[in-house]
Order: C-alpha cells, then sequence, then structure tokens
C-alpha cells in the first residue's frame, strides 16, 4: 500500500511538471527570462494633410516606421491647433485603440498635455514642444532635432551660389543679400533663419539678409507674395521657414535661386531649387515604439542630430547649384559631426555690434516667457541642450526683420 501511494505521489509530480512547461510554452530558461514585446498602434496628428511639405515629412517617416516596426497605425489631417487636437487623440485612443499619440505642431502641445493627463496609460509625443520638462506629466513627451546644422549646410550652399553670381559678374559683393519668408517670430524660426545666414555668411562673408512673416505655417498665397517682395526688394536667393510650395514657385517663375525646406521641391522648380535641409522623422518615431514596446520609459525630451540619421540634406540639384556644393557639404558635415564645428559659436556674430559672452535663454517656458537658463558655455550658444525644441532667440547684426507677425 505504501508503495502504491509513492507511485501515485511520483506520477502527481510528473503530471504538475509537465502542466507547468505546458503553461509556460516549453519555454527555455532564457527564452523565460525574456520579455514580450506589448502590442502598440500609433495613432498621429497632422496639422495638415500632404499637400504641406511639412507635414508630408512627417507622414513619410510615419509610413515608413510603423512598417519597419511592424505596427499599426491611424492617423487624423487638419486637425488644428485647438481642442480639435484632444477630440482627435481621444477618438484615436477609444475609436481606434492606439497606445501611442503623435502631434506633429507646436500648437497642438496644450491639448495634448490633457489628454495625457486623462489617459495615464497612453504615451504622448509631440514634436517642437517645450514643455515635456517642466509639465510633470510622466507620459508626455518632446522631440525635435538639431535642424539648425541642417540649415547650416544650407546655407553653405546658399552662400556658394552667391559667390557664383558674383564672379559671374551677375552681382557686386555688396548686393548679395538673401530673404526668408518665416512663419512666426518664435524661437523655432529664429534659430532656423540665423543658422541658414551663419552657413552663407561662413563662405561669403559680405552676405545680409531680410526676413518677412507670414502669420501662418502654411498660407500658400501669403508665402508666394512674400517671397516676391523681397525680391523686389534686392533679395538674390531665398529660402523659407514655411510649409507650402508658395515661396518656391514664385522664386522658378522670377528664375531666383531658392533654398527649400522639409523636402526636394526640383519637380516644380527644376531651375531655382538648390538643395533642402529636413527632419527625418524615422529613428524617433521607431525609438517609441520600441520603447514601448520593452516597457522602457521614453525620455521627456529627445534630441536627434546628423549622427542620429535625424537630421538630412536632399541631393543638391547641379542645375541651379554653384559647382563643387556636394563636396564642399560632405566636408562642412564631416566638421560638424567631428564637433570641429559649432553652429552657433559666438566668434562668429555680433549683436549691435558686440560679441556675446552670456546669455539667458527662456527654457522653462511660462506665460510671461522669463529668461531663466544660462546657454552660452566656452564661446557656444548650446541650442537644443536644455530641452529639445530651439530656444535661440538672439538678433543677431547682418539681419533685418522687414515686418513682425506673431499670428
Amino acid at each position: 500500500m505504501k508503495k502504491f501511494g509513492k507511485i501515485l505521489a511520483l506520477c502527481l509530480a510528473l503530471v504538475m511538471v509537465v502542466a507547468c512547461f505546458t503553461a509556460c510554452g516549453d519555454k527555455t530558461p532564457e527564452e523565460e527570462g525574456s520579455k514580450e514585446a506589448a502590442a502598440v498602434k500609433v495613432g498621429f496628428i497632422f496639422l495638415h494633410d500632404e499637400q504641406s511639405t511639412y507635414d508630408k515629412n512627417f507622414m513619410d517617416a510615419a509610413k515608413k516606421a510603423c512598417e519597419e516596426m511592424g505596427v499599426e497605425y491611424a492617423q487624423r489631417t487638419q486637425i488644428p491647433e485647438s481642442k480639435d487636437c484632444y477630440d482627435a487623440a481621444v477618438d484615436l485612443i477609444e475609436t481606434d485603440g492606439c497606445n501611442i499619440i503623435f502631434a506633429d505642431s507646436f500648437g497642438h502641445e496644450s491639448f495634448l498635455i490633457d489628454a495625457a493627463e486623462k489617459y495615464p496609460d497612453v504615451q504622448f509625443c509631440h514634436a517642437t514642444g517645450t514643455q515635456a520638462h517642466t509639465a510633470g506629466v510622466a507620459n508626455f513627451h518632446n522631440a525635435f532635432a538639431s535642424i539648425y546644422e541642417g540649415r547650416y549646410l544650407a546655407g553653405v550652399a546658399a552662400g556658394l551660389k552667391l559667390n557664383e553670381m558674383i564672379d559671374a559678374g551677375k552681382i557686386t559683393a555688396d548686393k548679395a543679400k538673401m530673404g526668408y519668408v518665416g512663419a512666426f517670430t518664435f524661437a523655432e524660426v529664429i534659430s532656423g533663419y540665423t543658422s541658414f545666414y551663419l552657413g552663407a555668411k561662413s563662405v561669403c562673408p559680405s552676405v545680409t539678409m531680410d526676413v518677412k512673416f507670414t502669420g501662418s505655417w502654411y498660407d500658400e498665397q501669403k508665402e508666394k507674395e512674400a517671397a516676391q517682395a523681397l525680391i523686389a526688394g534686392g533679395c538674390v536667393l531665398i529660402s523659407q521657414h514655411a510649409d507650402s510650395m508658395g515661396a518656391p514657385t514664385a522664386c522658378e517663375t522670377a528664375g531666383v535661386p531658392n533654398v527649400s525646406y522639409n523636402g526636394s521641391t526640383v519637380a516644380a522648380c527644376p531651375n531655382t531649387f538648390i538643395v533642402s535641409s529636413r527632419i527625418d522623422w524615422t529613428p524617433y518615431f521607431k525609438y517609441m515604439i520600441q520603447c514601448v514596446q520593452d516597457g522602457e520609459a521614453i525620455k521627456a525630451d529627445w534630441t536627434g542630430t546628423i549622427k542620429t540619421g535625424s537630421v538630412v540634406l536632399t541631393d543638391v540639384n547641379e542645375k541651379a547649384a554653384a559647382p563643387g556644393t556636394a563636396e564642399k557639404l560632405e566636408e562642412v558635415k564631416g566638421k560638424l559631426l567631428d564637433g570641429s564645428l559649432q553652429v552657433f559659436d559666438t566668434a562668429n556674430f555680433t549683436v549691435e555690434g558686440k560679441k556675446l559672452d552670456s546669455y539667458k535663454a527662456d527654457v522653462d517656458t511660462d506665460e510671461k516667457f522669463e529668461k531663466d537658463t544660462e546657454v552660452i558655455k566656452d564661446g557656444i550658444f548650446l541650442e537644443s541642450d536644455k530641452r529639445s525644441a530651439p530656444y535661440f532667440d538672439i538678433r543677431i547684426d547682418g539681419i533685418t526683420l522687414l515686418d513682425e507677425n506673431y499670428g
């Protein structure tokens, strides 16, 4: 009887072991210790649609990143910087089952934060925003890239074109004036046009630049009219931080060289397009997806760089660019990568005739826009170091603002 009891106990133990292995899916110890990736579906909120070069750049990256990561996504387009953003986020969560929400415009931020507070189990990521490091909302995150480096490179291409025009006798050195169509007088725009100007100045020392603002991220007619006004005012090359084809097509019509933003315009402007800088958002989208899959925290502020593949240039249009432009851009890019060149080296610009040794920027943005953080160290303005979004808002010599439009 005792022997039978021992045999029964042994059989029961064996059944329990088999059941355990079955429940564990017959995993090896190594497999048992690994963590299964969480299911992800991303919801994207876009300010405009694919007609906007800015939004199309995000859309292309979203599609590419989600396909490469093997995850589903949904999107909402034409979402203004209003409560519509909050409603779109809620709809993407409740209707589409998204557990990551990404919005692409500066003015979306406060509404996205409201949604993040209501849905603590959903991750909310936002481009160009400033509040993630101070908002105290664990599931809200900002991202941007060191696009000022890309704009600097584009500026070098512009400066080389100016030199070509001077050498050909088309203009004199004192007429090397560029025009720039800007959306708003935000730090993001100021940082962009300043770095573009400094890139041009690095190869064409006599360059100056006029800037006109439209008060809108996307207004094709206003952008075209701004470019036309700049050309009429003596600007011999145009660039922009605005999202339509208004400025590039105005340049093509007038035969004025153009440096675009967010993608090549060579198809529509084959005779005047030189090059374009842009942020490739694919690395960030893949990063945020991977974090959620692995159960890891997304950084409050993430800044992409040339090295991460986040700051890129289009191919140079040899038909419009000065000879040797592509080779020069590779040389300058190498210096940016190894740190031997700093875009905002204070030795390369002045403010009212004086070099800056110290500057406090509005990094912890509040309603009063108070300057709160020292951002110059060892002669370098440390852009996108204290947070991902730009905070360079200095008005340097050589650049003239023809109007100011905050919108």
